[in-house]
């Protein structure tokens, strides 16, 4: 019967402190720094696997857990259906396995959708921002994390043999990234050449 935390922030400039666990005493915490546009987080994965029946995963708020409401609903089912108890500090709200609370449930439901809106709503206003910068002329883009002869080099070392998470830690990238390469998914035109 453990109290197990996950926090997430979307970017590596954010930090975590005001994601508070006041009268909790933990047991393990997963953080991790990552979008919530999909389920796909490593901590949360782990977190996930880590938890057993009885436990306890708290988690600040709706949106630090997911920005799907599909996600939010899938999540819960999965960690319920394990026997572990959900908590949300920030909307005290709470999900258990065999104990349906409807109030909950709605209150996640328009929370959670809430949260997909304002997500939507912040890549719409990120795509006219740019649409309008790209239109003076101003835009450039995000400044490309490798040159040609890196990914290069990163090919040559996945054929010796050398692990996924060596490359993405030697290379301060994502292993998402690595993988991309070694199935020649990356786009080698947007690369700056060395």
């Amino acid at each position: 019967m453990a109290n197990i935390a996950y926090i997430r922030v979307s970017s590596e400039n954010q930090n975590t402190e005001r994601q508070t666990f006041e009268g909790y005493t933990l047991d393990k915490t997963f953080e991790e720094k990552a979008s919530a546009r999909d389920t796909q987080r490593p901590q949360l994965k782990a977190c996930i696997e880590f938890v057993r029946e009885g436990d306890t995963l708290l988690v600040y708020s709706i949106d630090r857990l997911a920005r799907s409401l599909q996600d939010l609903n899938s999540l819960i089912a999965t960690l319920t259906a394990k026997g572990v108890a959900v908590r949300f500090i920030k909307e005290n709200l709470e999900f258990k396995q065999d104990k349906a609370n409807h109030v909950n449930e709605l209150m996640l439901n328009i929370l959670g959708s809430i949260a997909q809106f304002e997500r939507a709503l912040i890549k719409e206003r990120q795509a006219e921002g740019i649409a309008n910068a790209k239109a003076k002329g101003v835009y450039k883009g995000r400044k490309p994390a490798l040159t040609q002869n890196q990914v290069l080099e990163i090919q040559e070392k996945i054929k010796m043999g050398v692990t996924m998470a060596k490359l993405s830690a030697d290379y301060k990238i994502s292993r998402h990234t690595v993988y991309k390469i070694r199935d020649g998914e990356y786009i080698l035109d947007q690369i700056a050449t060395a």
